[in-house]
């Protein structure tokens, strides 16, 4: 069955019968009916265009809305990329000061074996002016026991006889002036 129009109603024409209704009063419902119809038609033409109006704005929402979603995917990875660089960068960061760490230990491991070396040869060094001097003393020490006891011919004499609780004299040792002796 076809829809019914305003035009359709506007150009309908009636057989006439004997009995039939009032020409005027039909003719006047018949307006009314075309006046409510045209009025029907053009809210329903607006509702209609609203309707496209709105899907074209839940279209474009829809497309906001998948973008924005695309956005925050896009900005998760980025986050999750730049977490884990940075989870890189601060073991790398890490990995250097262990290794600087390690070399600066050694370096220091290093200086201490030195300075260790340099103390036992300054210790090594002191032990053997200590001992030379303690050699020269007791040269020197034995010449002057032996001038003290000897007559004054010149120093001609021979040495006395060693006591015999004393310790051994050692014979006197010919001594150039001009050596000196360095002390560490």
């Amino acid at each position: 069955m076809e829809k019914i129009t305003p035009v359709d109603i506007q150009h309908k024409s009636f057989k006439k019968a004997l009995q039939g209704y009032e020409r005027a009063d039909v003719d006047r419902f018949l307006d009314e009916i075309i006046e409510t119809l045209e009025d029907e038609a053009q809210q329903r033409a607006a509702l209609e265009a609203e309707i496209a109006d709105l899907k074209e704005r839940v279209s474009h929402f829809k497309a906001i809305e998948e973008s924005l979603q695309n956005t925050l995917v896009l900005a998760q990875r980025t986050a999750d990329e730049v977490k884990a660089s940075a989870h890189k960068e601060a073991d790398l960061i890490r990995e250097q000061a262990r290794l600087s760490n390690e070399r600066e230990i050694a370096g220091y491991s290093d200086t201490i074996s030195d300075v260790r070396r340099e103390q036992q040869r300054a210790v090594e060094a002191t032990e053997k002016a200590k001992s030379e001097l303690r050699s020269l003393l007791m040269t020197h020490l034995a010449l002057l026991e032996r001038t003290e006891g000897a007559p004054s011919n010149g120093g001609l004499q021979a040495p006395a006889a060693p006591a015999e609780n004393s310790a051994p004299v050692e014979p006197p040792i010919k001594h150039d002036d001009t050596k000196r002796i360095t002390v560490y």
